[in-house]
């Protein structure tokens, strides 16, 4: 390389799944590289419903940007992403000089899909960033220390509504359904687990969509012998401070109502001048480019691509983040880019201890605690960092094999629910 050659500067945009892998792909590239996310941290979002149940610490599924892009021949700026200026070639950021690229590559993800639900953006949690689980553990938490404190009066009563019978909701409801049983007699002995309930309302007939009819049957049993009080075809009309309406005007008592119906893309993003479709996600071409916006790429939550529409998981994220690196390389080299094809290796979900689903590429099917421990040991895989792994694996041993009943859950402050808030 000559002085006077120009390294061609691919700029990632967010470093979730997608961001990190395509970080990871273009270490070692002839290219500059920077990575711009306004969290300073990596967050392995499946594992965000252990913290926000008292499972794990938030810093076990987190890991530092400037650790990562170290070790990956790249820069980190922390700043948030106001715009792209297409023109000058530079991405506009809220702190500090714009940044020149020759390639960007967008993974900011997705956000809360509340759907136009009324009053549900305002009295629901979400569980999509590492604050959100802690809001949602402090809530939880706070919930239990105050109907113990109304425990004499008999008055004491303490409702969790899951919105959403996707991975996510299963999981919550799941884990918080174990949490009661678990450690409230050991931790509350003046509580009946009879006064904390756990709701899933979910608006279709099944829970897990993507699965197959039998593992969605084996997960709707699993949740309802754990005392999960599941309502299928039932939808909510309205979220109010203190109870939940549904489409037929009954109401729900709510305590805590935690929102894990769905996701979509940031409404910022059409305001930069990007075609969004479904979702308000970006929209995409076969090779990942996005339409019509020559050196863009959008990849994993952000983008859809019309004709192939793909699931908005960690897998095709993954997969995505990596394809567009080597769309950019082959392009510095005077090559042409290549479709985008994901190779379905199959998905999994967790309902509680020894129990979850596994169904393969192939049509192989497994649950119980062989699918359980192959979902512990994938996310153990996936985690980035060695500490991180071994942090996980003790606190998860302890949770759910060491002492499955009288767990000590990790808690913080303490926050009042939001129906008393």
């Amino acid at each position: 390389m000559t002085s006077n050659e120009h390294v061609p500067h691919v700029v990632v945009l967010g470093a979730g799944f997608a961001g990190a892998s395509a970080l990871m792909e273009l270490a070692h590239a002839n290219v500059q590289v920077t990575v711009i996310d306004q969290h300073p941290y990596n967050t392995f979002r499946p594992l965000l419903y252990q913290v926000a149940t008292g499972g794990l610490n938030p810093g076990d599924i987190t890991y530092p940007l400037r650790h990562l892009s170290a070790r990956n021949n790249a820069r980190y700026r922390r700043a948030k992403v106001t715009g792209i200026d297409e023109e000058r070639r530079q991405v506009l950021v809220d702190n500090g000089s714009p940044i020149d690229y020759d390639y960007v590559i967008i993974g900011i993800g997705s956000t809360t899909n509340h759907f136009g639900v009324p009053g549900a953006a305002e009295h629901s949690m979400s569980m999509y960033t590492r604050a959100d689980a802690l809001r949602v553990r402090d809530a939880i938490f706070g919930g239990l220390e105050k109907i113990a404190g109304e425990s004499e009066t008999g008055t004491g009563r303490f409702n969790v509504i899951v919105v959403g019978g996707g991975a996510t909701g299963v999981e919550m409801a799941g884990a918080i359904a174990e949490l009661k049983h678990a450690m409230l007699t050991p931790t509350f002995p003046e509580l009946n687990p009879s006064e904390v309930n756990v709701i899933l309302v979910e608006m279709t007939d099944s829970l897990l969509a993507p699965f197959d009819p039998s593992l969605q049957k084996y997960a709707l049993r699993q949740l309802i012998q754990r005392g999960v009080d599941v309502r299928l075809k039932t939808a909510i009309a309205e979220v109010a401070k203190d109870h939940v309406r549904l489409k037929g005007d009954s109401t729900i008592r709510a305590d805590l109502v935690v929102w894990a119906a769905g996701v979509a893309g940031y409404r910022e993003l059409a305001d930069w001048g990007l075609p969004t479709g479904k979702g308000g996600r970006v929209i995409i071409g076969d090779d990942l480019q996005v339409r019509d916006h020559d050196r863009l790429y959008a990849v994993g939550d952000t983008a859809i691509n019309p004709d192939a529409p793909l699931p908005q998981l960690a897998p095709p994220a993954m997969q995505m983040g990596t394809h567009a690196a080597r769309q950019i390389v082959r392009r510095t080299r005077g090559l042409p880019t290549e479709p985008f094809q994901y190779h379905d290796k199959g998905i999994l979900a967790t309902i509680g201890n020894r129990s979850a689903v596994v169904q393969l590429a192939g049509g192989i099917k497994i649950t119980g605690t062989l699918a359980w421990i192959a979902w512990v040991a994938l996310h153990l895989w996936f985690l980035l960092g060695g500490r991180n792994r071994v942090e996980t694996l003790i606190n998860l041993a302890y949770r759910y094999v060491i002492w499955p009943r009288q767990t000590g859950a990790i808690i913080g402050d303490v926050a009042r629910p939001p129906s008393q808030s």
